[in-house]
């Protein structure tokens, strides 16, 4: 049995990991439904708590107010990476005028964003209080604790990137960071769980030898994330052929040699799953958390290969990339879970 404190964290650290996939489920609404500007603010939508739901609620001149206001965080987002030595990108930022052009008021699209929002409060909380639960691993697991604040600082940074998404009109490339991002920020809260759960209890962790699955599983993770950065690529061209106004049916014939490589390391993820999948099967017995866990892995990769497949041969349908984005993320989270597990197994 895990004390109070312990168990009050596991139980709070669990939560946040479902929270911040369903962040992820909303971020892909967002995007594939073209929401992200529903909000032209932030944090607030349109400098109300609660979004307007009509023309006549829209505050007065807020085009212009909001344009002028987008420059001058953009002014100073673009000397921030000049700093750092990307003065090709805040060339881009300054110059390019697509970046301060106003959308139309779109009930639906602001409502959109603005459930988007809302969860990514909640997510926020979530990790809030994860850190102050953590404070009973100091003496006991000190690398929990330090993790967990370490997550929180990130998604302070992860808002603030997301006012920047808004600002730059959604810079593809700014959309990328974002994403990767809540990757990271996910990984961390699995590692802090894994670490919570088996610091008293190591019976998940007893069964065979499993160093050579774990680099396995380190390789196979890797693939993965290679594949993942191809794929958002991918979706920066599909995001540039939108704007461009081409039919959809056209997009994958001129989205060129980027997609071809994402699909051969899709193959190839697949191959590296399946190889794990009976490895893990052959070494550990039916009812550990190891042999379940490559189970649902496979099962994602399947679902994500079927819903590639959908991508490519129906004209990149708008559902079929907000599931190809939710379950690329939930393969990730599974696999690094997995890995995690293999790690240290126990005779």
């Amino acid at each position: 049995m895990l004390p109070a404190a312990e168990k009050r964290f596991v139980r709070t650290n669990f939560i946040t990991i479902i929270v911040l996939f369903l962040v992820i489920v909303a971020g892909g609404v967002v995007r594939s439904t073209g929401s992200g500007m529903g909000c032209p603010d932030w944090p607030k939508c349109f400098n109300r708590i609660i979004p307007p739901t009509a023309v006549s609620q829209l505050p007065v001149g807020y085009e212009e107010h909001y344009i002028a206001g987008r420059a001058k965080k953009n002014e100073r987002f673009a000397k921030m990476i000049d700093f750092f030595g990307y003065r090709e990108l805040a060339s881009k930022i300054r110059h390019d005028k697509s970046i301060l052009v106003h959308e139309e008021f779109n009930v639906a699209k602001t409502w959109t964003e603005y459930a988007n929002r809302l969860v990514g409060v909640v997510a926020g909380f979530c990790l809030l209080f994860t850190a102050i639960y953590s404070f009973t691993y100091i003496k006991s697991k000190r690398s929990i604790f330090v993790w967990s604040v370490i997550n929180l600082f990130v998604v302070v940074f992860q808002a603030w990137l997301g006012s920047i998404v808004v600002s730059t009109n959604l810079t593809p490339w700014v959309i990328t960071v974002h994403m990767l991002l809540a990757l990271v920020i996910v990984a961390i809260a699995i590692y802090t769980y894994f670490k919570a759960r088996t610091l008293r209890d190591k019976s998940i962790l007893v069964n065979r030898d499993s160093k050579g699955l774990k680099i396995l599983a380190i390789i196979s993770l890797l693939l993965m994330l290679v594949q993942v950065i191809f794929g958002t690529e991918v979706r920066e061209m599909v995001d540039a052929l939108t704007t461009s106004g081409m039919p959809r049916a056209d997009f994958i014939q001129n989205i060129g040699q980027h997609f071809e490589i994402h699909r051969w390391l899709a193959y190839s993820s697949l191959i590296l799953v399946i190889v794990l999948f009976f490895l893990v099967r052959s070494k550990f017995r039916g009812c550990t958390t190891q042999a379940r866990f490559a189970t649902i892995l496979l099962i994602l990769i399947g679902g994500q290969m079927l819903s590639g497949i959908i991508l490519a041969r129906f004209a990149i349908p708008a559902f079929a990339q907000t599931t190809h984005l939710v379950i690329g993320s939930l393969l990730f989270g599974t696999q690094y879970y997995l890995m995690l597990l293999l790690g240290k197994s126990k005779r």
